[in-house]
């Protein structure tokens, strides 16, 4: 385990900034593959597809949100609104994933993508979170004036 002394700011930046690109790669890469994927693929992974249009509509989202990652990976001190669409994308996620296993249809993807999904959210905002209250900590101990501007 990392010591919390380790984790200076820039350090939290750096896992931060490395999350979002894995996360923007992680939904550009499933965002295609729902497009161009044919049904008997989708299928393998226990969903019924007899049309591609709402896993197309499901890709083009991934694509989408993926912006939103990038945009906070290449400037997150600046994107505080982009973090927070992040872990809102993700917690919804989560949220209609369990649902959807517990009252629909218990497929294991689902569940798996859920798990993965929360995980991703939280550290999203762990290190959102940790990096935001460290360049508090350095302003206040240098004397800075400090925004406290946090989510």
């Amino acid at each position: 385990m990392i010591h919390p002394s380790y984790l200076t700011p820039a350090l939290t930046r750096t896992l931060l900034v490395l999350v979002l690109w894995l996360i923007a790669i992680h939904s550009i890469c499933f965002g295609i593959s729902l497009i161009v994927l044919p049904c008997r693929v989708i299928e393998f992974f226990g969903f019924s597809l007899s049309e591609k249009f709402f896993a197309v509509q499901g890709g083009v989202f991934h694509l989408i949100i993926s912006y939103a990652y990038i945009t906070a990976a290449l400037n997150p001190k600046g994107s505080k609104q982009m973090i927070i669409l992040s872990c809102i994308t993700k917690f919804s996620a989560t949220l209609f994933l369990f649902g959807y296993y517990l009252f629909v249809k218990q497929i294991p993807m689902v569940l798996v993508s859920g798990v993965l999904d929360c995980l991703m959210g939280v550290v999203i905002l762990i290190l959102y979170l940790m990096f935001i209250n460290g360049i508090h900590k350095i302003k206040s101990e240098s004397g800075l004036p400090n925004s406290h501007n946090t989510i």
